[in-house]
């Protein structure tokens, strides 16, 4: 089967399944972001839970991915596993660069805007977030590149994605198969690692930054 041939079967299926593992990683580093960044703080403000926090996040990490969804089957084998799994994977890298990015702030800056008589919500939204943001954006590229390779394994657990092709192709052994869910899914990790390095770069954070 040549190439013509092979798109021409295939090729609605890798635009399906390419869909399907963008909208995973995307709910699931969504919700990481959500959680992540405030456990960042938490751990910032108490440093006997950033032991806990990250120290668990850590163990989370070192789970290999078949046997972190195994363990999640009584919850059902489909999205919503396969979901839990990657935000468990994406908090470690978003938790700890908000840790990182917070704690290296300048303490100077924030007694300054103590003494203007800012709050501590002013400090943390208008102060502290603007300037730990590049380091936060630098967890979330790492939480998705990571959760774009994670998902891969969503084709064996009832979960759609790009996956799909590669356990097709195992079970085959058709490299091309393989491919097919390969090479959409490294693309999709170096679009998404490119997109997050521009943002970092983005002149209209930067001004923000120097406004702060």
């Amino acid at each position: 089967m040549n190439l013509s041939e092979f798109f021409s079967r295939y090729g609605a299926e890798i635009v399906q399944r390419s869909w399907e593992h963008l909208m995973l990683v995307t709910i699931a580093c969504g919700i990481a972001i959500l959680i992540g960044i405030p456990l960042g703080i938490l751990a910032v403000r108490h440093p006997s839970f950033r032991a806990i926090a990250i120290g668990t996040a850590n163990i989370i990490q070192t789970i290999p991915g078949l046997a972190l969804l195994g363990f999640l089957i009584p919850l059902g084998i489909g999205v919503r596993s396969v979901i839990i799994a990657l935000v468990l994977y994406a908090l470690l890298p978003i938790m700890q660069n908000t840790y990182v990015g917070i704690s290296a702030i300048d303490k100077s800056i924030l007694e300054v805007g103590e003494g203007m008589g800012m709050t501590k919500w002013q400090l943390l939204m208008q102060v502290e977030l603007p300037l730990a943001m590049s380091t936060i954006l630098t967890g979330v590229r790492v939480a998705i590149v990571i959760c774009v390779g994670v998902a891969a394994i969503a084709g064996g657990f009832g979960a759609g994605g790009l996956g799909q092709f590669i356990f097709r192709g195992l079970a085959t052994v058709d490299n091309s198969l393989i491919l097919a869910g390969a090479v959409p899914s490294a693309l999709m990790a170096l679009l998404a690692d490119l997109g997050i390095g521009w943002l970092e770069k983005n002149p209209i954070a930067k001004t923000s930054y120097r406004q702060c």
